[in-house]
């Protein structure tokens, strides 16, 4: 099993940062990789560039996930598309809780048990779930800076099991399960990053972060894998990063701590 196994792939979130990466990785592979997302301009742009197919779709229609489901055999699924909101269990708005549940967790389930039927029947087929560390961690006072809130975490955790009970569910097929839980990426979630007025800015210049191009070739790693193997779940974070306590060291505290070290070992 591996690239030489699967023809056709799908990827939710497609129109940019991983889901985009994943579609020009893939592409780059030979698969057929249907593009999954809502920005029509994006996906357009993706397609000259890759030679991908668009699917212009909101995860949350029910009945054009259905439509596409039924449109091909795919043989890998990617489900990455995802949001996230600031706030904490005190002051989150309902609207965010129903937004992150619908996407983060609704329509993944939905696409996975459309998809993965047909890929049990036909004893072939990748399935991989993009998480975050947050569904593995609690953040503590920190979890507003970086954009991510309780639903956030429980939708995430949410995603975390369903890859486990997938597994359980394809026990005696060949159909693998992948869950991989990135820590901090240059991406949307980040959105105009280089902006003077945005309070995020220091988050991604001032600190070694992960490109969306890391994920995709975490994702190609596990899809590429022998057919024998089943990489169950990949975290992949900075160098810098420790994720137990959402630790981070700034670049400058990089260098001071480097530079600490080589007069040691010079004493």
């Amino acid at each position: 099993m591996g690239f030489s196994d699967y023809r056709t792939a799908l990827v939710t979130g497609a129109s940019s940062g991983i889901g985009a990466a994943t579609v020009r990785r893939l592409r780059a592979e030979g698969l057929e990789v249907h593009a999954l997302a809502r920005d029509h301009q994006r996906l357009a742009r993706l397609a000259a560039e890759t030679g991908c197919r668009v699917c212009e779709v909101d995860v949350n229609d029910l009945t054009a996930l259905t439509r596409l489901a039924r449109s091909a055999e795919f043989d890998v699924l990617v489900n990455n598309a995802g949001q996230s909101r600031r706030s904490n269990i005190r002051d989150t708005a309902p609207d965010d809780v129903d937004a992150m549940v619908d996407v983060n967790l609704r329509a993944v389930l939905h696409l996975t048990r459309l998809v993965v039927p047909d890929m049990a029947k036909r004893d072939r087929g990748h399935v991989v779930n993009v998480s975050s560390i947050a569904g593995h961690y609690a953040f503590g006072e920190n979890a507003t800076t970086f954009n991510s809130s309780v639903a956030y975490h429980a939708t995430k955790a949410g995603i975390h099991s369903l890859s486990q009970q997938l597994r359980v569910d394809l026990y005696g097929t060949r159909v693998r399960v992948t869950e991989i839980a990135p820590g901090r990426v240059a991406t949307s979630i980040f959105q105009n990053q280089n902006a003077a007025d945005n309070p995020d800015a220091r988050f991604v210049g001032a600190f070694e972060t992960l490109q969306s191009d890391d994920i995709a070739d975490a994702i190609a790693f596990a899809v590429g894998a022998p057919e024998r193997m089943n990489v169950a779940m990949i975290e992949v974070v900075p160098t810098f990063q420790v994720v137990g306590e959402l630790r981070f060291a700034s670049r400058s505290e990089a260098a001071r701590l480097k530079e600490m070290r080589s007069g040691a070992d010079n004493a």
